[in-house]
């Protein structure tokens, strides 16, 4: 097992590393923006189905519990195949799914693809992980990850405005459609360009599905990384569902005002994720998890006691927010790509998202309990999700220093 590096990344990558990070990035473009969308058009599909929040918090929730059981049942298989084969399998349900999600006219129609379209692309990211594991060195992940989750800031730039300006311009169904037709593109992008990736498969692996997934699951060095990313998928699955809600109706901005906050948010953190990913192999990826942590939590904090206020200040506090997050996530996620041998990276990352996933739709269920809709359409409450998030925040401190020091102990061990 490589060491945690300090060492200056190299200085540039090869012409094809470009060309992957580049897909790696549009395809959780893809995938970020068909679960984002949820939340800014919460404000539109609530009333268009006649659905409280608890409902919508279900509907939210349902693509990530069945993203979460098809990361399990796909866990044990992951490893034993071209990880390119992989991709395009799942992404092509993906698809789908997301087509599905375009046509559902009712609220339980609209559950139903929710519940598809997570069993496909749920899977995907894990994929990403992988792929972007097994071909880049440890020295270079801070980048690739900082780079790849320039996605997150992609689909709010782009994705984002697009599809409100979509939505109020005709329905809520339309963004979803466009995305299904534009993800066609990256599918045959997929099948010819990207190469086999099959490196792991020259190395000695059981042979059993189930005990591949069982020994990774009980694997002790994986139980940490596991429990935090249990915990970070806390916060962006407590405020992400009722955030545009709770912008109109808490906050006072215009609907129509939406766009320009997740426009100038984006643009920033586009600028900010690769710096982060930089700065994560240049001073330690600890550091930068510490930073972001604090940052976040203090945001968050005042982000949800927040009242009527005006758009200059809600974008400052979402832009100091968003910094905090991505200051959390890439240097998990390239600390975490240290901890599995190459033999069960997939394994390992089907897992990871799936838990993810997983404890993302209790979380959104949960805060769906906790906050209520007001007669006048407030959403009430929402301070305690914002103390909730913090307190998570506070754990995954601890449990990414101990995954820090364990590493650190076996680079040096003999």
């Amino acid at each position: 097992m490589a060491p945690p590096s300090t060492a200056p990344a190299p200085a540039a990558f090869s012409p094809y590393q470009k060309f992957v990070v580049g897909l790696l990035a549009f395809l959780q473009f893809a995938v970020i923006l068909d679960f984002m969308l949820m939340a800014p058009l919460g404000a539109l599909i609530m009333p268009a189905l006649s659905i409280t929040p608890r409902q919508f918090g279900l509907v939210v929730s349902a693509y990530a519990f069945s993203a979460g059981v098809s990361g399990f049942v796909t866990a044990g298989f992951a490893d034993r195949f071209d990880r390119k084969k992989i991709l395009l399998f799942f992404y092509t349900g993906f698809l789908v799914g997301t087509l599905w999600c375009g046509l559902a006219p009712t609220f339980e129609l609209l559950l139903a693809a929710r519940v598809f379209t997570g069993v496909f692309g749920g899977v995907i990211g894990s994929v990403v992980l992988a792929i972007a594991t097994d071909l880049f060195e440890p020295a270079l992940r801070g980048r690739v990850m900082g780079l790849i989750q320039t996605a997150f800031a992609a689909s709010q730039v782009l994705g984002l405005p697009m599809s409100l300006y979509l939505s109020n311009k005709w329905n809520w169904h339309v963004p979803f459609l466009v995305l299904a037709a534009l993800g066609v593109a990256g599918l045959v992008v997929i099948w010819t360009r990207l190469a086999p990736v099959d490196g792991h498969l020259g190395k000695a692996q059981e042979h059993n599905p189930f005990m591949h997934l069982l020994h990774t699951i009980t694997e002790p060095r994986h139980l940490l990384p596991f429990l935090t990313v249990t915990l970070l998928a806390t916060g962006g699955f407590m405020l992400m569902p009722f955030s545009s809600a709770f912008l109109v109706h808490n906050l006072g901005i215009a609907l129509e005002h939406l766009p320009a906050i997740y426009l100038c948010t984006g643009l920033c953190t586009m600028v900010f994720g690769p710096m982060i990913g930089k700065l994560s192999d240049k001073v330690g990826k600890f550091r930068v998890f510490l930073f972001g942590s604090v940052l976040s939590s203090a945001t968050v904090l005042v982000y949800t006691h927040l009242g009527v206020t005006p758009l200059w200040a809600v974008v400052l506090v979402n832009v100091v927010m968003f910094v905090g997050i991505f200051s959390r996530m890439i240097p998990f996620q390239a600390l975490s790509s240290q901890v599995p041998e190459p033999a069960r990276r997939g394994a390992y990352n089907a897992i990871s998202s799936s838990i993810q996933q997983v404890s993302g739709g209790v979380a959104s269920l949960i805060a769906g309990h906790i906050v209520t809709l007001g007669a006048d359409g407030r959403i009430e409450h929402f301070p305690t999700v914002g103390y909730v998030v913090a307190g998570t925040s506070a754990v995954t401190i601890l449990l990414m220093w101990n995954i820090h020091r364990q590493l650190q102990a076996r680079a040096a061990a003999p």
